[in-house]
């Protein structure tokens, strides 16, 4: 049997704010793209919470990176069991992505490289060169960036 290619889709649920984390998330990283809204209607009403007409999926892009938000009501909550790793060429694009995203969100989850936006996604901003100094095979070296890291 011949496998065909997967798109895999990062889904995200939220409470009444998929359509403004999509436009969020679309304003910060550069080649992505807004796809599609899809109201809620009548039809479990009783178990989401929200008013019909209102989006309930929001598809986009960001930088070829699918990604649909679900606005499925108060149930789940975000926490840093799950995050987004973005790898950054250089001290400009980590203050870059580091300030956009932290932007509104909890100070209190906002160190060594995580940073947890306004609807509380985790985010890691993460410089390419300390993947490298961390992976050094001189095991003091990458004790050295490890610690200067924390």
């Amino acid at each position: 049997m011949a496998l065909s290619k997967l798109k895999i889709t990062t889904c995200l649920w939220f409470d009444g704010q998929a359509e403004e984390a999509a436009n969020f998330y679309t304003s910060i990283f550069s080649n992505s793209k807004f796809l599609s809204a899809h109201p809620h209607l009548e039809a479990g009403k009783e178990i989401h919470g929200q008013d019909p007409g209102t989006a309930m999926i929001v598809e986009f892009d960001l930088d070829g990176h699918r990604f649909v938000d679900l606005n499925g009501g108060p149930k789940y909550n975000f926490n840093e069991a799950v995050s987004f790793q973005i790898d950054c060429a250089n001290q400009e694009e980590v203050d870059y992505y580091w300030g956009k995203l932290g932007e509104g969100g909890d100070p209190g989850k906002q160190q060594c490289g995580w940073v947890a936006d306004k609807f509380g996604v985790s985010w890691q901003v993460v410089p390419t060169a300390l993947k490298a100094m961390l992976g050094d095979k001189d095991l003091e070296a990458a004790g050295r960036a490890a610690e200067a890291m924390m």
